[in-house]
């Protein structure tokens, strides 16, 4: 823990200077050991993550989404990034695969930092509180924000490269933005088949549930029921 403390502490102080930190990601240099310290700092901070979100139906639903938070974002990057790496370079760019990896998985490990850093947040909610929908619509909310900045951060980089070091064609950066819709449908429907995450009080702990439904229509859903529960408060009073 103390080492990946560290590397979130040299992660945060690389990126206050942009042009340096965007330097050694797209440098062939020293370029195992930075995808080792990356991956492992994602997965602790998505570890982390996954425990306070699976916190609100026991200590097995916790270590349960403790292990499935990294496990989301582990087959996300599996199943997106080849497609993505073999278009850039048809496209015409010079960054070598490890280099690309480095870049895409920085943004990554920026999605797990922001939301590591909301676990605070979700906690109060979950000791002041006990409205499951409001809490599911709670965690969308941050793995979209969440999302946001980790994007942006890939984004940088990609324009980094194009424009300061000229080995990343422009037609690149626009593609990226078509593979963030992309990689973002994939990273939903990886959820829906990976969940419970929370859990529902009302059921029984279930490692995975039956594929039904899907995850639009249970936002949707969960934003009814908010709906509904203010509606009978307010005519109660």
């Amino acid at each position: 823990m103390e080492k990946t403390k560290l590397f979130s502490i040299g992660f945060f102080r690389d990126f206050q200077d942009k042009e340096n930190f965007f330097e050694k990601l797209t440098s062939d240099k020293d370029t195992l050991r930075q995808v080792g310290n990356q991956y492992l700092l994602l997965n602790v901070c998505s570890f982390l993550y996954g425990i306070v979100m699976g916190s609100y139906n026991g200590f097995r639903q916790a270590i349960s989404s403790g292990i499935k938070v990294p496990l989301l974002f582990s087959l996300a990057l599996l199943v997106c990034f080849p497609a993505f790496f073999i278009i850039q370079h048809v496209l015409g760019s010079r960054l070598g695969f490890w280099q690309m990896f480095k870049v895409i998985l920085s943004g990554f490990v920026m999605v797990t930092l922001v939301m590591v850093s909301f676990a605070p947040i979700v906690i109060f909610f979950l000791i002041t509180g006990d409205n499951y929908s409001f809490l599911k619509l709670l965690h969308v909310a941050i793995f979209a924000l969440s999302g946001f900045f980790g994007m942006k951060t890939i984004l940088d980089a990609l324009r980094f490269s194009c424009e300061k070091k000229q080995v990343y064609p422009k037609v690149g950066v626009v593609v990226f933005r078509f593979w963030i819709l992309i990689l973002a449908f994939v990273g939903m429907q990886l959820a829906w088949n990976l969940r419970p995450f929370i859990g529902s009080k009302g059921l029984p702990f279930e490692l995975f549930r039956k594929r039904e439904g899907n995850f639009y229509l249970a936002v949707i859903q969960a934003a009814g029921d908010i709906v509904k529960s203010e509606g009978k408060k307010t005519n109660n009073k």
